[in-house]
């Protein structure tokens, strides 16, 4: 047959096999039900009279099978006699650990059967399970909806409704599909088996089924729903711890801008009255010592608010690049202009390497300008006095791209640091491992106003002898890019 629940034309041989295996397997399921009871009550010679009725049937199950056969028939499901696996059955009922440890589960038995239907409800009772039973598949449908069952077991002949499309449904059900459905047939052709794993069920048991397989076949589709709906219910909690993890950082970023903006203001007018200082008087060598150094303070916490606040809007999308012509070496020159009292101070030379046939750049001056002074600023404060720092321009890719860098002869980066150092956190986590070799927002800045042109930047880096940071920039601008958004 091509599936789990096409018949022949009716008193065909697989019709007469079928409803064989059927009464068979009742005479086999009621007797080693009784078999189990009156040996617990200890009636030995109702034992006895009961092992003759099984063992008959057994033998008659043997010659249905052997003389009724056909190419496509299944092999029996366990290569153990009957006898043997019941005996192995109620050894294993009578060891407490071993009942402990099979998972219990509120199971749903389908079959239009009554005998059929009662032989399953017993035995798996007595394994500990709570069985609902339902007799046609509409009704198994019915119950479904009602209540979430661990584990189902569909018979594949029933009228109305077959096996083969109660199966269907289930698994077509967003709400049911993932209830494991073991198939239960008196028809043990190949096909009917695949058709029926093919549409989604867990396993395929033949009747009569023997005792052992089948608690062994539930009991490996109880612990595997266990183990999906443990999944489920962690990712359930890490969306959740997700989602709350995203509100606290929109609540802290949200709150860190607030902060940052009001600084600037009150920041502002101290700068200006630093200035106002110097023109009022004369001042002493000494305070105007002071006053550069509180003026280049300022200047500098002036600048990081201002970099916190962009870091903001080119996260959020809403930052607006002011595209101009520029040319690298004037970029360049300007860059230099604010950082030179400092690299004075520290006796560090500054060079410039600027080719003079370089193309004309279409950029955000200020953005890329500030890109420079942070990374020039991260050189000077990482290189010893009597140190030498480089800053260039080159053609990258001929017609399309120029290349900027800044090469220092300081202490170096080590290279599991290169990935983290341009994140937003990562000198938090520099600083907890005892390093000093993060810049903080500095780099996070230079990435994100490079990747806001539609470029790239990189390091490379050897310890104890100094660190490149090179960043290439598109000859114009670039199409508009993604928000970043989500955990950093």
């Amino acid at each position: 047959m091509s599936s789990c629940d096409t018949l022949p034309a009716p008193e065909t041989l697989a019709d007469l096999r079928h409803d064989l295996r059927n009464v068979v397997g009742q005479v086999l399921g009621y007797s080693e039900l009784l078999i189990e009871d009156a040996t617990d009550r200890g009636e030995t010679s109702m034992v006895v009279d009961l092992e003759k009725v099984r063992s008959a049937g057994t033998r008659l199950l043997e010659i249905v099978n052997e003389r009724m056969g056909d190419s496509l028939i299944l092999e029996e499901p366990s290569a153990l006699p009957r006898e043997t696996n019941v005996a192995a059955r109620r050894a294993a009922e009578n060891d407490p650990a071993a009942s402990d440890n099979e998972p219990k589960g509120w199971l749903l038995v389908v079959d239009d059967a009554e005998e059929n239907r009662d032989i399953l409800i017993r035995r798996l009772e007595r394994d500990g399970h709570t069985v609902v039973a339902a007799r046609t598949g509409e009704e198994a449908l019915a119950l479904m909806s009602a209540s979430a069952f661990d584990l189902v077991l569909l018979d594949m002949v029933m009228p109305g409704m077959s096996g083969t499309e109660t199966l269907s449904r289930i698994k077509a059900d967003p709400a049911l599909h993932t209830t494991p459905v073991i198939v239960v047939s008196g028809y043990n052709e190949v096909d009917g088996a695949v058709r029926c794993i093919e549409l989604g069920a867990t396993d395929y048991l033949l009747k009569p089924f023997d005792p052992v397989l089948l608690r062994a076949r539930i009991g490996a589709s109880l612990r595997e729903k266990l183990a999906r709906d443990r999944e489920a219910v962690l990712f359930e909690q890490l969306q959740t711890n997700f989602r709350r993890l995203q509100d606290l950082e929109s609540q802290r970023d949200d709150l860190t801008h607030m902060i940052v903006h009001d600084l600037r203001t009150p920041l502002t007018s101290l700068l200006t009255g630093l200035q106002t200082v110097e023109v009022v008087g004369d001042l002493s060598e000494i305070q105007e010592e002071m006053m550069a150094v509180a003026k280049e303070g300022g200047q500098t916490l002036l600048g990081m608010i201002n970099d916190l606040l962009d870091l903001g809007k080119m996260e959020d999308g809403s930052l607006q690049l002011e595209y101009a012509d520029l040319q690298a070496g004037g970029l360049i020159g300007r860059a230099l202009a604010q950082v030179s009292p400092l690299a004075k101070n520290k006796n560090i030379e500054l060079v410039r390497e600027v080719g003079d046939d370089l193309p004309t750049l279409r950029a955000d001056d200020d953005k890329l300008r500030r890109t420079l002074v942070n990374l020039l600023g991260n050189a000077l404060k990482f290189t010893p006095a009597g140190g030498k720092i480089v800053v260039s321009a080159r053609i990258g890719e001929p017609g399309k791209t120029l290349v900027f860098a800044v090469r220092d002869t300081g202490e170096g980066i080590p290279e599991e640091a290169f990935g983290r150092i341009f994140e937003k956190f990562g000198q938090v986590e520099s600083r907890k491992a005892g390093r000093k070799m993060s810049t903080g927002l500095g780099l996070t800045f230079c990435r994100m106003a490079v990747e806001a042109h539609g470029g790239r930047i990189w390091v490379e880096s050897r310890m104890g002898v100094g660190s490149l940071f090179s960043f290439e920039l598109p000859l114009g601008p670039p199409t508009p890019p993604t928000p970043r958004s989500g955990v950093q």
